[in-house]
Parts: structure tokens; C-alpha cells; sequence
């Protein structure tokens, strides 16, 4: 059996429009989300839920990540913004005469050049 607290995790507060409470995460595992109202609660929680992440991966016969190796990306996110902010990049791609994912794909990345170079 694997010892699931070598596995990193991240745990945030969620807003009241999220539901309140805290949410956990396993950067090893993006499918691995829990919750809990107390941090104390969501970790353990967490922990129950990466547990049968990997009994399922392991029952599908598929790779289990090693503690820290980051998981695997898909390069999709979900990320919500205010609705002029949304308007603001429609109006830019559109101008540019690109799709709004190649405009704030080249944001970020020019961002994060940036922000390295510093």
C-alpha cells in the first residue's frame, strides 16, 4: 500500500458562494479534489479521496504517479472572469483576428516571461 502522505496537497478556503469550507487538492492527481468545513476535516477527507483515486487507477491498470512528480497536464483550465473583462479579450482577439484561447494563451505566456525574467 502506498503512503498517501507523501503525496503533496494544496488546501484553499472556499468562498460562501462556493459552499464555504475548505478544499483540498493532489497536484499528483488532477481527477483527486475533496472538501471538508474544517482544513483538519478536508485532509482527512482528501486523503480518503486519494486513496480510491488510486484503487481505481490501479483497478484500470493505469500509472500511479510518484509522490511530488507533479501529475500529468492537460494544458486545459477553467478560469472565470468578469463578464467586461470577458468582453474586453472578445474585442482583442476579435481586432487581432484570433480566437480569444491564442490571445490569453500569448498573454500568459508573455506574462510569465516576464515575470521569470524579474
Amino acid at each position: 500500500m502506498r503512503e498517501l502522505s507523501k503525496y503533496p496537497f494544496e488546501i484553499r478556503p472556499l468562498t460562501e458562494e462556493e459552499g464555504g469550507g475548505y478544499l483540498i487538492s493532489f497536484p499528483d492527481f488532477s481527477e483527486c479534489i475533496s472538501d471538508g468545513e474544517t482544513p483538519e476535516e478536508a485532509i482527512q477527507n482528501g486523503l480518503d479521496a486519494l486513496q480510491e483515486t488510486i484503487a481505481a487507477l490501479e483497478s484500470m491498470h493505469l500509472p500511479i504517479p510518484e509522490p511530488g512528480s507533479g501529475g500529468s497536464y492537460s494544458g486545459k483550465f477553467i478560469q472565470r472572469v468578469p463578464k467586461s473583462l470577458h468582453a474586453r479579450l472578445a474585442a482583442r482577439a476579435k481586432q487581432e483576428g484570433v480566437s480569444m484561447n491564442s490571445l490569453v494563451t500569448s498573454i500568459l505566456a508573455e506574462s510569465m516571461g516576464k515575470r521569470e525574467i524579474a
